[in-house]
Parts: structure tokens; C-alpha cells; sequence
């Protein structure tokens, strides 16, 4: 049996910067542009191993198992998700669909902007809300670049929008996870963090469109960005609030969706913005194929039937999937659960972290049914099927598949290592206590975590702060992080086959993602401090 040491020096902020090294690295090298992802990714988990050895005194042999754990949870499910996502995508592009989607949206709309609110926004909350877990940003991240959007563009606008839902991701998940770590009511944690990410439900949008086409590019097209956002907010407040969390990001995204496209039959910007590139330097730009002109002729109903078939199909799959009783049933049937030896229940959490020792489980479930890429993949068999493919032409379009994501998925894996290996040794709560230590600015530093629950709760409960609050704001805040999650940008890159740009995405999303952070950080102290905003958290 191993106890976690959170101080393995002795001193609080040299134990805090040598906590901090294995992401620093990993961040730091991928921004460089100079070293590939997937090596950057790999030197970064043999420096958290030498750091949680060496340093943090977990033995070497639990070292490497969790490392190898987490290997192989990065490959199930998220890696699994990009690669059948993926899939799909190609089916529908060598079917000739998805170019009949191209001509779909385009009759919607040819505006990029709006094109972006309809797809990154609006359509990536949906999927956001279905299945989550790296869904959206493939599939808005290829629908995008399909549309002839610049592959930074595809990147880091789809990141970017892909925020405001993810608290309720995976009808839910998130709120369910959060509310099994911290102990409290999922539903009151669901309807407290429904009084805080609507706000920047509002925001996001404008953000995007600002982000992609500049401060007159989005002030030209302010009254779509409005009811896109308005449209949005408001349902994720009453869902999330008096309804249940599980379904917010699906009732919200629809009505959305909705919203903009009727508000776009009384409604046209006075200038339609066609170029696909972001505004400024776009360095993307260079690597771009010479963009065909739209087909402007109308769809015929059945061809739009046809355009829309694949998405249909996988919108219902992932509502199954995604759906309590059938991840019940499946994962009592369809499941192999496998102990790690020597490190499952071999470590304990300590004080403060936990409020005793606490042992950690360290199993890895293959619920091989009920992941979301087994959905994806059955989605895209029957799809394909559909749409008249022969099984011997889907079976060698696998193949091309895993040729092409093989170096992402292997990038993904490694990302899973060092975030499995720094929870499973005490790295990442060291970080977390760090933060805890900030006093009366703990409701803005403490949105910044991303994890850590029962830290947020425990530290809230000694400064006196509401714990229903901070560990919404955990849920909150986290959210922001998550475009510049390196394993977020991974799945952005093979969504748009940019390989090898990581540190081009990570550049261009880092500060938006800090500033918006920031903000959520804002928002949570003046609900902690400052009348009339103390009205809104639940008591």
C-alpha cells in the first residue's frame, strides 16, 4: 500500500512547480511547432514518470501500470470516438453525401459566419449533448473543413465553440461524475451550474464569429448571433434549472438550431462574408486546396434526404447510446472489467484531498458495447449500408482510416497516460492544493480546476464559501480549459487533416481560452461575494 505525499519536498511551491512540470512540458513542447505531437507526447509521459517517481516516491512498478492504464483508456473510448467518427466522414465523402450536406447548409445559408453558428455552435451542442467525449469537435471540425473553411479556422473555431455545452455533455455525464466525486445533488448541482455557463452561452458566439471574421465581421451580424445565443442560454436555463440535467445540451442545441434557421428566412446580413479563412494572418491558409464553387442548384427533397441520412442516423444511435437504460443493460451484459494487479486499491488518497485515506480504484471497464465510438461505428456500418456500400468497400475504407489517424491515436493514448499516471500518483491534487491555498481569491482560482471535486467541496466548507457553488464553478470553469485540452486539439487536427499542427491550434486557442476562464472566474466570485449576484447560487 502506497499513500499519496502531496509536499514531497517539503516546500510548498517547489512541490508545486515540479507537480507542474509534466504538463508545462507537454504544453510547451507542442507550442514549439518544432517537435511532432505525438513525440511531444511521449517525452512528456516519460518526464511523469520520472517525476512521480523520483520525486513524488510512487514506486516504480505502479508508475508504469498506471501509465499503461492509461494507454489504454486514451485508446477506450477516446480514441475509439475520433477514429469511427472519422469513418463516417469518409463514407459520406466517397459516397458523394457529404457534398450534397455542402450544398444543404449552403442553401441555408452561404455566409461563413452564419455557417459557423449553425454548425460549430449550434449542431456541435447537439452532439456535445448526445455523446460528447471528443464527438463534436471531429465531426464540426470535418463538416467545417468539408465546407471549405481553412483548416486553423476548422480548428480552433470548433474548439472554441465547444464550450458553453460541455458541462452537460453525454446527457449529463459530467454533472453525474461531479455529483458522485463531491456527494452532492446532481440535479442542484445541474441547476447551479444552469446559473452560470448561460451567460456565456450568450458570449460564446459573439466569440466565435469575432474570433473568425473580426469586430465588424461580427457587429454586421450581431441580431443572428443574438438569437443563436439567446435561443440557446435560455433553454439550457430552464432545462438545467427545472427540468433535469441530463438533456439541456440536446433541448437547447435543437431549439437553437431552430431558432436561427426560421430567424434567417426574415433575416440576411447585408454583406454575405465568403472568405474562409481567419481574419488576419492565417497561416493555414497556404496549405488549403483551391475551393470548388458552391453548386447553387436546389436539392431536390430526396436529395436532401440523402445529404442528411448519415447525421439522422448517427443522431439516433447516439441517443441511444447515450440514454441511462441502455448503458445499463449494456454494460450488465457487454462488459469486462480487469483490476490492475498491484495498483488497483494499492493507493491511498490522503488528507486534505480526502477526508481520510482513501483508497483509489484503478480498473479498466471495457464496456466495449456502450462506448460511444461502438455507437459511432455501428452508426456509420448501417449508414454506409444505407447508402449502398458494399461491405467489402466499407471494410477497406477501415482500413484507410486507421491509417490515417494511426499517429492520433497514439497521441491520444500517451495524453491519457499523464493524466491517469499525475491522479493516480498525487501530482495533479498537489496543483489542486496550490490553488486551494489562494484564500478569499480561491472562487476565482478555484473555477480554474478542472477536476479535483472533492477538493473544491472540502476547501470551499473551510473558507466558508457555498460548496454547491465551487464544485458547479469546477464544472464551469473546466469547461474553458477544455480547447486547449492537448487531447481536444489532437482530435481537432485529424478532424481537419492538419497532422502535425498541433502547436499552430494550441497557439491560436490558448489565449482565448485563458480569457474566457478568467471570466467564468469573475463570474463565480462576484456570485460568492457581491450582492444581488449571491442571489443566484443555491443554497
Amino acid at each position: 500500500m502506497w499513500n499519496q505525499v502531496y509536499d514531497p519536498l517539503h516546500n510548498a511551491a517547489l512541490s508545486t512547480i515540479a507537480a507542474a512540470v509534466p504538463v508545462v512540458t507537454l504544453l510547451i513542447l507542442i507550442a514549439s511547432g518544432r517537435v511532432k505531437a505525438h513525440i511531444a507526447a511521449i517525452i512528456a509521459v516519460i518526464v511523469t514518470n520520472l517525476i512521480t517517481i523520483f520525486i513524488f516516491t510512487m514506486p516504480a512498478g505502479m508508475s508504469i501500470r498506471a501509465t499503461l492504464l492509461g494507454v489504454v483508456t486514451g485508446f477506450f473510448p477516446i480514441g475509439w470516438i475520433v477514429l469511427n467518427v472519422i469513418f463516417l466522414y469518409q463514407i459520406t465523402v466517397s459516397t458523394g453525401r457529404f457534398e450534397l450536406l455542402k450544398r444543404a447548409v449552403g442553401g441555408v445559408t452561404e455566409d461563413r459566419r452564419l455557417q459557423l453558428l449553425l454548425i460549430a455552435f449550434s449542431f456541435g451542442a447537439f452532439f456535445e449533448g448526445a455523446s460528447g467525449f471528443g464527438t463534436p469537435v471531429a465531426i464540426t471540425g470535418a463538416v467545417l473543413i468539408g465546407l471549405g473553411f481553412s483548416p486553423l479556422a476548422a480548428s480552433g473555431l470548433s474548439l472554441i465553440a465547444n464550450t458553453a455545452p460541455v458541462a452537460y455533455g453525454a446527457l449529463g455525464t459530467p454533472i453525474q461524475g461531479l455529483a458522485s466525486v463531491t456527494g452532492l445533488d446532481p440535479y442542484i448541482l445541474g441547476a447551479m451550474v444552469g446559473r452560470q455557463l448561460p451567460v456565456f452561452s450568450l458570449i460564446v458566439p459573439f466569440w466565435v464569429v469575432w474570433a473568425f471574421a473580426g469586430w465588424k465581421g461580427m457587429k454586421d451580424l450581431w441580431p443572428a448571433i443574438l438569437v443563436t445565443g439567446v435561443s440557446f442560454a435560455v433553454p439550457q436555463f430552464v432545462i438545467s434549472n427545472f427540468i433535469n440535467p441530463w438533456i439541456v445540451d440536446i433541448g437547447a442545441s435543437l431549439i437553437s438550431m431552430g431558432c436561427l434557421i426560421l430567424f434567417l428566412r426574415v433575416w440576411r446580413p447585408t454583406q454575405l462574408w465568403l472568405s474562409p479563412e481567419l481574419r488576419g494572418h492565417d497561416e493555414s491558409a497556404s496549405t488549403m486546396a483551391a475551393t470548388k464553387p458552391l453548386d447553387k442548384t436546389p436539392l431536390t427533397q430526396g436529395e436532401l434526404w440523402s445529404a442528411l441520412l448519415p447525421w439522422i442516423v448517427v443522431c439516433i444511435v447516439m441517443l441511444i447510446w447515450g440514454s441511462g437504460w441502455f448503458k445499463t443493460w449494456a454494460n450488465s451484459i457487454f462488459v469486462w472489467n480487469y483490476p490492475v494487479p498491484d495498483l488497483h486499491q494499492m493507493i491511498n488518497k490522503m488528507p486534505p484531498v480526502a477526508p481520510g485515506p482513501t483508497k483509489e480504484a484503478a480498473v479498466f471497464s471495457f464496456t466495449y458495447l456502450s462506448f460511444t465510438g461502438s455507437g459511432m461505428l455501428i452508426a456509420a456500418i448501417i449508414s454506409g449500408l444505407l447508402m449502398g456500400v458494399s461491405p467489402a468497400k466499407l471494410i477497406a475504407e477501415y482500413g484507410r482510416t486507421l491509417r490515417i489517424c494511426a499517429i492520433s491515436l497514439v497521441t491520444i493514448s500517451a495524453m491519457l497516460a499523464i493524466g491517469t499516471l499525475t491522479r493516480l500518483s498525487g501530482v495533479d491534487a498537489t496543483l489542486g492544493l496550490a490553488f486551494a491555498a489562494t484564500g478569499v481569491l480561491y472562487p476565482f482560482f478555484g473555477t480554474l480546476l478542472g477536476w479535483l471535486g472533492n477538493l473544491q467541496r472540502i476547501t470551499s466548507e473551510q473558507l466558508g464559501l457555498s460548496s454547491i457553488l465551487m464544485s458547479a464553478a469546477n464544472s464551469s470553469g473546466g469547461v474553458m480549459g477544455k480547447m486547449i485540452d492537448a487531447q481536444s486539439i489532437v482530435v481537432a487536427s485529424t478532424a481537419t487533416n492538419w497532422y502535425g499542427h498541433e502547436g499552430s491550434i494550441l497557439r491560436y486557442v490558448f489565449l482565448h481560452s485563458i480569457v474566457l476562464a478568467c471570466l467564468v472566474g469573475i463570474l463565480v466570485t462576484l456570485q460568492a461575494y457581491v450582492y444581488p449576484f449571491t442571489l443566484m447560487v443555491l443554497r
